[in-house]
């Protein structure tokens, strides 16, 4: 057996038989170890968990980007048509990481019942919509058939519905304006089939859904014109490149002032984006704060458990042992503590996730953060690399405290032995 995890090993058991004046210096320093895990793990996870939520129900209403005509328009409404008749359409294979394109478009209008009336844009979609991206939305009642013949069933929000007062089966007449002056609405009754919630206020106060068709025949559009494409990705991290290799393959080569715009959410959304960007700045101090106030309580427990076996370090030194081996003792003493605190770090930190990820009890308000309950990514690399790096820089660190052995004399610490 290895001599100083052999002597580590009798002085850790020890110290856990009889109390001693180390004794609660030491259990702080677990607890230190153990919050300081705690805390990061749980800011990892809560703070990789947000991102990943807002990107994905931002991606959801909009794709990954979005083609369009190269024009002015900056509102969330369709005004120049799109041909369909496209080489990426209605299978994007010219990129790699590119895994769905589908066509749609929009429309202003205003819902009036009888009580209430609100303003909203008017998503329509086709055949080769993708309902799945919403699925983990949806409230009550199904998605709208838009598959078969022109219908007029559509898919309201929950926030909406509250506020006109309008339920599965209702009615609801919404009046579209036309271009021109002095030009009678186009009114639609629509059937409410679904409702959704994404907690995404800005997209639920917003946009209905329903069959591409109605704002194909109000716009005088024909079957294949839409108002833009929306592309999904695979790997959101690629966003930028993949979003640059999409627009490098809809320029028309014949005629290249016909070329299209892409935008990815990024841009098209970027203050969203921005401000999860700190998210990951406050992590990083998160970490290091802590880090730092683990490894200062890991130094001042080596250096009481060093002071306090002053005399075996006599000892071991008068027979021969040299500094780095006494060294070793202390360090994988101090090892045991870390990993003592990480186990309980570990097992509470988790336990916390688990109970946030399956009973949302922490709540948030989705005016500020787009989400109802705050979401955790429970990723174990993450915290692997989380213990990993906790115990490297704990130990780095306390190389430098246990060099206080080199400077212990055994004449004087064995003299009143």
């Amino acid at each position: 057996m290895n001599l100083e995890f052999f002597i580590a090993d009798r002085l850790i058991r020890t110290n856990e038989r009889k109390s001693n004046i180390s004794a609660p210096i030491i259990k702080i320093a677990i607890a230190a170890i153990a919050i300081g895990l705690i805390m990061m793990i749980v800011s990892v996870a809560t703070g990789i968990g947000l991102q990943q939520k807002i990107r994905q129900k931002v991606s959801a209403f909009n794709g990954h980007i979005i083609i369009s005509n190269f024009d002015d328009n900056q509102s969330q409404v369709s005004l120049n048509p799109v041909s369909t008749d496209q080489d990426f359409y209605p299978k994007f294979n010219a990129v790699e990481g590119v895994k769905h394109i589908q066509a749609v478009a929009s429309k202003a209008g205003i819902i009036r019942t009888e009580k209430s009336f609100e303003g909203i844009v008017y998503k329509g979609v086709g055949k080769d919509y993708d309902w799945n991206n919403l699925s983990e939305y949806i409230k009550e009642g199904k998605v709208p058939d838009v598959k078969s013949n022109l219908n007029n069933e559509a898919m309201i929000s929950e926030y909406l519905a509250n506020r006109l007062e309008l339920k599965i089966g209702d009615k609801c007449n919404t009046f579209f304006m036309k271009e021109g002056e002095n030009k009678l609405p186009n009114l639609r009754s629509f059937e409410i089939v679904g409702i959704y919630n994404s907690g995404f206020q800005e997209f639920d106060a917003t946009y209905i859904l329903g069959d591409i068709r109605h704002i194909q025949r109000m716009n005088k559009w024909l079957p294949n014109q839409v108002g833009s494409f929306e592309v999904f990705i695979d790997d959101f991290t690629q966003i930028t490149q993949t979003g640059a290799e999409v627009y490098n393959n809809t320029i028309n080569k014949e005629d290249p002032t016909k070329a299209l715009d892409t935008q990815t959410i990024a841009q098209k959304y970027f203050y969203i984006f921005e401000w999860l960007k700190l998210f990951d700045f406050n992590i990083v101090v998160i970490l290091i704060i802590m880090i730092v106030v683990a490894t200062i309580n890991m130094v001042v427990a080596l250096m009481v458990l060093i002071l306090e076996r002053t005399q075996m370090i006599g000892i071991l030194k008068s027979i021969g042992a040299n500094n780095w081996t006494i060294r070793k003792i202390f360090l994988y003493n101090a090892t045991h503590l870390i990993v003592k605190g990480l186990l309980w770090g570990n097992a509470i930190g988790i336990g916390l996730l688990l109970i946030q990820k399956y009973f949302g009890v922490v709540k948030l308000n989705p005016e500020n953060y787009y989400v109802t309950t705050a979401p955790v990514d429970i990723n174990m690399f993450y915290i692997l690399l989380l213990n990993i790096g906790t115990v490297l820089v704990c130990l780095i660190v306390l190389l430098v405290p246990s060099y206080v052995i080199t400077k212990i004399s055994p004449v004087k610490a064995i003299k009143f032995t």
